[in-house]
């Protein structure tokens, strides 16, 4: 049945979506280059308000927990797993006051309305995978910006999106990076559950009725710890709160 009225569902889902993304390019660009940072990471959260509400078009719910009491002004690396690029939309929304920022393929900053531009301009780390040292070079420059401006990131370190929930190995390369320029951060997992399945029968149909979950789980303190020490127990956690241990 979710595949069925999945075939209903989707071009309502899709039109939303396109249009939320072509609609706020433009005022991005307005917002950005007449007013600045401050005007245009608003803009940007707005968007993606409204870019996960058009998960609803297809009864798909989401619900984001966080029971942390996290800082606010201090640099956080968020550690999540990562099962589809609907993940992304509900963390720069439910993270928004974190200034979190991603670690994104370079493809993507062309092309693609409101996304290339924000990839662009509002303080990703945009990577060329064929080219390590780029790689390296431009996620040290989002620990620097981390650092200096008290910003947030997120990072995927599975490297890859699960097709079907099942947590993949953590790589800790792009967290060291991170914390050899920003040392003072702080490592926060995050458990996402389900957001797979919005896409297990791929771009068309999209499933439907689905309960989508994101929960913000214990913050990690470095504390003369290695990185592989750090991401290890952050993947630990992550498992633990999806049943996968």
């Amino acid at each position: 049945m979710r595949k069925f009225f999945g075939y209903l569902l989707s071009p309502i889902h899709y039109f939303l979506f396109g249009f939320f993304l072509c609609i706020f390019h433009p005022i991005q660009w307005i917002a950005f280059n007449v007013f600045g940072y401050k005007a245009h990471k608003w803009v940007v959260d707005v968007m993606n308000f409204w870019v996960v509400a058009s998960y609803y078009a297809l009864g798909n719910t989401v619900k984001f927990t966080n029971k942390q009491n996290l800082p606010i002004g201090r640099p956080i690396i968020f550690v999540a797993n990562h099962q589809s690029l609907y993940d992304i939309p509900v963390l720069i929304w439910f993270l928004r006051k974190y200034h979190a920022k991603f670690i994104s393929k370079i493809e993507l900053t062309k092309g693609i309305p409101s996304v290339s531009y924000n990839l662009r301009h509002g303080g990703a780390a945009n990577i060329n995978r064929k080219d390590p040292r780029q790689s390296i070079t431009e996620i040290g420059k989002l620990g620097t910006r981390m650092k200096e401006n008290k910003w947030g990131a997120v990072i995927f370190p599975e490297g890859t999106r699960s097709k079907d929930g099942t947590v993949k190995t953590f790589q800790a390369a792009g967290i060291a990076t991170l914390l050899k320029k920003c040392p003072e951060a702080l490592v926060v997992p995050i458990a996402i559950n389900n957001s797979w399945k919005m896409v297990q029968y791929g771009v068309y149909p999209l499933s439907t009725f689905n309960a989508m979950t994101w929960e913000v789980l214990t913050p990690i303190e470095l504390s003369g710890r290695t990185a592989d020490e750090v991401v290890a127990e952050a993947e630990l956690e992550i498992r633990k709160n999806l049943g996968q241990v």
